[in-house]
């Protein structure tokens, strides 16, 4: 499953499942460019991996801001010639019943999940459709295919990204560049550390597999669509749930 010579991006690696992306996917012989809005916490993870023997590089950038989006994406290419692989894996919550959630928080949301996913792919695609080649995957969720109370605006973002996923690979097949879905049920990440043992304990008894998952079982599955042995699968959701969700 070598990955030896391509470039990815990866999107919200500063942290949890974005970083463990990038980690797995140097292992695997890529060069990865990391991008985050914590500048320092990427030195880190580049320093990581360089360590172990991989290349990488970090680029500060808020996806919610197109320009910086436009910006460090333009630098990516500059400093490795090109990108082959994009992980959209930058994401937030605003939780609130639908009653009393803000329009602000709304947009936010949106706009970090849905609307930045699309800004990403819309600066990679030329360096994939120029070497006929390309990965892109996004990070959506289990709560995009089923829904989640208290979460109208992530639920939303997430459902949006599995309709872009699919339309992109329609749009791009023909170009052998791919375009895939990965959706995490509930995976240990600073993200659901907040939540109470109650709600993961009564999560945990949902889950057939009977744990909460990791960032690496994401990682790896990223990483198997990121490679040739994926080659024949486009607009397809891969969930990695434990058997939370299926059909």
């Amino acid at each position: 499953m070598s990955l030896s010579g391509k470039v990815a991006f990866v999107t919200g690696a500063s942290q949890g499942i974005g970083r463990a992306c990038a980690v797995k996917l140097a292992k695997e012989g890529a060069a990865v460019a990391v991008a985050a809005r914590n500048q320092e916490k990427l030195n880190e993870l580049v320093s990581e991996i360089t360590a172990a023997g991989g290349k990488a590089a970090a680029f500060a950038l808020d996806v919610a801001d197109e320009e910086q989006v436009k910006t460090a994406i333009k630098a990516a290419i500059t400093q490795f010639g090109k990108i082959d692989i994009l992980v959209n894996n930058a994401g937030i919550t605003k939780d609130m019943l639908v009653m009393r959630m803000k329009r602000a928080d709304w947009d936010s949301v949106l706009q970090t999940n849905l609307t930045a996913a699309y800004l990403c792919i819309q600066q990679v695609i030329s360096s994939m459709l120029k070497q006929r080649w390309g990965r892109i995957i996004n990070i959506t969720s289990v709560f995009g295919q089923m829904g989640q109370a208290g979460q109208a605006n992530y639920s939303a973002s997430k459902a949006g990204l599995i309709g872009l996923t699919m339309a992109i690979a329609r749009e791009v097949g023909s170009r052998n560049i791919t375009c895939n879905a990965v959706a995490p049920g509930f995976i240990e990440t600073a993200m659901t550390a907040v939540l109470s043992d109650e709600f993961k304990q009564t999560a945990v008894k949902q889950i057939p597999l009977g744990r909460v998952g990791t960032s690496e079982d994401v990682a790896n599955a990223v990483a198997f669509l990121a490679s040739d042995d994926a080659s024949y699968i486009t607009g397809h959701v891969l969930s990695v749930n434990g058997g939370m969700l299926m059909g």
